[in-house]
């Protein structure tokens, strides 16, 4: 497999011939939705799926939309190209294995309600959380795709979560809102305190699964 990382969550995994996105938000580049045959996305919130970005890429050529049920109320015009996915579902997109992990999006805050979410392993290989801190307790993980900021999360939480994950590798994930100073403080301290091979990668950085 081979891997783009594009702005915040959005990853492009090519594989024989097949292209999967994950969470192509409204912060991450279009490009990465060139060619796609299916779209993964871990919850509802624009900053993992760009509904008109989809709809524009969808009416170019036809392909499959997996998400957790609630994805529906937002899709639009896109309900046809809809797959609603459960956790502890494994399913197959562009090719490639997929099993679904979670179920819940990370407190934010107790006044704001708490909407599905699921994270994926892709090809059992790569792991995207989407905005959860759930660690799979049934595979080892190669390479994790690592939420290092949001407003659900702290450094803490996140270290935690690698440690628990304990993969290869680890790339940075979530990371659209932070400014050169935050990332620079950040990275160091994840490849300080852990053991795990972590990168931030600069999006539209292509890497082999």
């Amino acid at each position: 497999m081979r891997l783009t990382k594009y702005t915040h969550s959005c990853i492009r995994v090519e594989d024989e011939g097949g292209v999967l996105v994950v969470d192509p938000g409204v912060y991450s580049e279009r490009v990465a939705l060139d060619g796609v045959d299916a779209v993964l996305i871990t919850h509802e919130h624009p900053d993992h799926v760009d509904v008109a970005a989809l709809t524009e890429q969808h009416d170019r050529g036809p392909f499959v939309v997996y998400g957790p049920p609630s994805l529906a109320a937002v899709l639009d015009g896109l309900a046809a190209a809809f797959v609603p996915v459960e956790a502890g579902a494994e399913f197959t997109a562009a090719g490639v294995p997929v099993r679904a992990y979670g179920g819940r999006h990370a407190v934010i805050h107790s006044d704001l309600p708490v909407v599905e979410n699921l994270a994926y392993l892709i090809d059992d290989v790569v792991y995207h959380p989407g905005d959860s801190f759930v660690v799979p307790q049934d595979v080892p993980v190669d390479t994790l795709f690592l939420p290092i900021h949001a407003p659900w999360a702290k450094f803490a939480e996140s270290l935690d979560f690698l440690r628990a994950v304990a993969p290869r590798r680890a790339y940075a994930l979530h990371d659209g809102l932070l400014n050169d100073r935050g990332l620079d403080v950040l990275n160091n301290n994840f490849v300080r305190l852990s053991d795990v091979d972590y990168q931030r990668l600069v999006p539209g950085t292509l890497v082999d699964a």
